[in-house]
């Protein structure tokens, strides 16, 4: 399959999960989407077990318009956009356009604090079901989609998670 998409994928400075940026971006690249990826400072990420990504800018580079889908990769670094307004106004701005807003692990808290889970069904790693609760429906699955929203539980995830984003945009 050959997406002629383009995928931002946002993580942390410090403390990305690797497998949930790793798998999903191969898989993207293997599909034939071009992936920019981005940091709150736009220097070299960490990962939580130290190998180092390097970053293409900052989310105050991302315009909505110029991409197909926004990606909150996850890992204990991601809690830096839980209040990070550029990035809950980015998953604001992508589902109001109808594009795809995707977060693993406890990325989607991303979301409920961006107001965009509202009526929804989602799942995260277990220790955010309180806040996808205060917005959505928390299910606990592996991957949960629910129109142009796609969330996943963790790093067992993460392959499950980048087909279904695959399959979204295609």
């Amino acid at each position: 399959m050959v997406l002629d998409k383009k995928i931002a994928m946002v993580i942390a400075t410090n403390g990305y999960r690797d497998e949930e940026y790793d798998v999903p971006k191969e898989h993207f690249l293997k599909n034939g989407a071009k992936v920019t990826t981005v940091n709150s400072n736009g220097t070299t990420s960490k990962s939580m077990f130290g190998k180092t990504a390097e970053v293409d800018g900052s989310i105050h580079d991302i315009n909505p318009d110029d991409y197909d889908a926004i990606v909150f990769v996850g890992g204990t670094g991601a809690a830096e956009y839980f209040t990070n307004t550029k990035a809950t106004d980015l998953a604001k701005k992508f589902n109001e356009q109808g594009k795809i807003v995707a977060a693993i692990c406890i990325a989607p808290s991303i979301l409920a604090n961006a107001h965009i889970l509202m009526g929804k069904k989602a799942t995260a790693y277990p220790s955010e079901r309180e806040n996808i609760n205060a917005e959505g429906t928390y299910t606990g699955s592996p991957v949960e989609i629910d129109g142009n929203i796609i969330t996943a539980s963790g790093p067992d995830a993460a392959f499950q998670f980048a087909e279904a984003i695959v399959r979204a945009l295609s």
